[in-house]
């Protein structure tokens, strides 16, 4: 049994190391990577939806780094690109959303059910009390 479980993990390490894939280059221009690296800190991939673009390794965001890259060389500003991508994807895009009536629940929506949460539990406890004190009561 230790023997196939052995063998098993060799063949699925080998299996990976098979596909792996070569690191891809990065730009010619490093300083136009640092300013990438830097803005897809702050914008959210559209797939994994909890990582950065930075994060990422789904085709979409490769494709959005790129779609920033070539808006850089364009000379466009961060701000610009920020306002096309918003434009495009929403304001979901960022990976901190602004405060305005379309994102409020992002921001208070937490706040609100940990309050409503806590309510609720005082209510409970508060009358189980009050219904163990009618059974000490009736006893």
């Amino acid at each position: 049994m230790k023997k196939l479980i052995i063998l098993i993990f060799l063949f699925t390490h080998a299996f990976a190391v098979a596909y792996a894939g070569e690191a891809k280059p990065i730009s010619d221009d490093p300083a136009l990577e640092v300013r990438l690296k830097a803005m897809s800190q702050e914008l959210r991939c559209l797939v994994c939806q909890n990582s950065t673009l930075a994060d990422s390794d789904a085709p979409l965001a490769e494709d959005l780094r790129n779609e920033i890259r070539t808006q850089m060389r364009a000379g466009k500003s961060d701000q610009e690109i920020v306002d096309y991508l918003v434009a495009r994807y929403g304001d979901f895009v960022r990976y901190r959303p602004p405060m305005n009536n379309v994102t409020a629940i992002l921001w208070f929506g937490p706040f609100l059910l940990l309050l409503t949460g806590g309510f609720v539990l005082y209510r409970v406890l508060k009358k189980q009390a009050r219904d163990g004190d009618i059974q000490a009561e009736e006893e």
